[in-house]
């Protein structure tokens, strides 16, 4: 049964998470954290830093944690699978159709008006980890972390693989 629910859990964010990864993720987390709770929110806001840093897509290396976490090697197998499976299927049924239509104004008006579902949910994404970093380190915490992260990013133009590796050894040295 566990299988199913790896399966499950990642192949409803890959059906429903209509932009890639960064769409997806708010779903995912409602998923691995609120509906099977396999990881806490703070544990899945450090599974998505530490696979932010990584390269590759974020959505399989976090179906890929999370199933080898509840499944081993064949439940990692199954939630990268899932992960995959919703656009697998759509490329390969939808393909001739989707470039016949491609130019069509339906179509980028559709795309027009799911943009700002995304963007809720990624601004949802970000107050839940703001209240999370808030509430385990505290404001000034948060909001140094916050700052020099920009700063990086902004103006010295970090790359941010970096600047997540960055916090990650800050909060080890200082916040442990």
């Amino acid at each position: 049964m566990i299988y199913w629910h790896i399966f499950w859990a990642f192949f409803l964010p890959g059906i429903l998470g209509y932009g890639g990864g960064p769409a997806s993720i708010p779903l995912v987390e409602k998923e691995v954290v609120d509906r099977y709770e396999w990881v806490t929110e703070n544990e899945f806001s450090e599974m998505l830093a530490m696979g932010n840093a990584l390269p590759g897509p974020i959505a399989t290396k976090m179906a890929g944690y999370i199933g080898f976490q509840e499944g081993g090697v064949l439940g990692a197998i199954i939630g990268i699978f899932a992960t995959v499976a919703p656009s697998l299927i759509l490329m390969i049924v939808l393909l001739r159709l989707l470039m016949k239509f491609k130019d069509s104004p339906k179509v980028n008006l559709l795309t027009n008006l799911v943009r700002p579902v995304i963007a809720v949910l990624l601004a949802m994404m970000t107050i839940s980890f703001f209240q999370n970093s808030y509430n385990g380190i505290g404001i000034l915490q948060t909001a140094f972390i916050g700052i020099i992260s920009l700063l990086l990013l902004e103006k010295v133009k970090v790359h941010p693989a970096y600047v997540i590796a960055g916090s990650l050894v800050y909060g080890a040295i200082f916040l442990a």
